[in-house]
């Protein structure tokens, strides 16, 4: 498998392309801008990018859909939970001072039983609600997108609507901190990780030890 990370949009999102090396299927994990070197990438290597596959519905992490996916001929995949927030994209951009944006189409959402992967690889869904409603996190092999839930040292707002603290202390210390050690982290903003650091380093546990 080789993983791509490319930053790219108003906030410096992570967008990550993954691919099988044996059938060039790949995936792109979130979709910030529309990134040139990724698609030249794609088109120089013959790449199959079946999906684009996005980890919670706040504007920073699809501002690139529309765009991405008439490149790529991709099918975009959200979680249904945010739609609200997909569809009404622009009071949320407008909240942090940006343009008027086209909504972002989508094709499926992950509770429609689609079967996600690329050539040997099954692409786990896992629910990580807390950042928003409907967060999710994605697991190929031993690595884990976990968009804006887990960060290196930090985790996401839980200002923002959909957001709820509680939540997001559960989806980090009851289900991503129940994966293996040696799991690589790779977020929506920042360096990657490993779930065996965040454990013992991550700001979140401040807030687990006071209860």
């Amino acid at each position: 498998m080789i993983l791509k990370p490319y930053v790219a949009g108003p906030f410096d999102a992570n967008n990550y392309l993954v691919v099988d090396k044996e059938t060039k299927e790949a995936v792109l994990i979130d979709c910030s801008d529309f990134i040139q070197d990724l698609v030249n990438v794609v088109n120089m290597n013959n790449l199959n990018v079946k999906y684009i596959l996005i980890t919670h519905g706040h504007f920073d992490h699809v501002l690139g859909i529309n765009e991405m996916k008439n490149a790529l001929g991709a099918q975009v995949i959200v979680p249904s939970e945010d739609l609200i927030l997909i569809e009404n994209i622009n009071e949320h951009a407008r909240f942090f001072g940006q343009e008027i944006i086209e909504i972002p189409v989508h094709d499926k959402t992950y509770d429609e039983g689609v079967d996600l992967r690329i050539g040997k690889h099954e692409i786990e869904v896992i629910q990580t609600p807390g950042h928003t409603e409907g967060g999710v996190s994605l697991l190929i092999g031993n690595c884990l997108f976990s968009g804006d839930t887990l960060f290196k040292d930090s985790f996401g707002r839980t200002d923002l609507y959909g957001g709820n603290s509680r939540k997001l202390i559960n989806s980090i210390v009851n289900v991503l901190f129940n994966l293996p050690d040696n799991t690589l982290v790779y977020p929506g903003h920042g360096p990657s990780t490993t779930i065996g650091y965040e454990k013992q380093h991550n700001d979140i546990m401040h807030y687990v030890k006071r209860g």
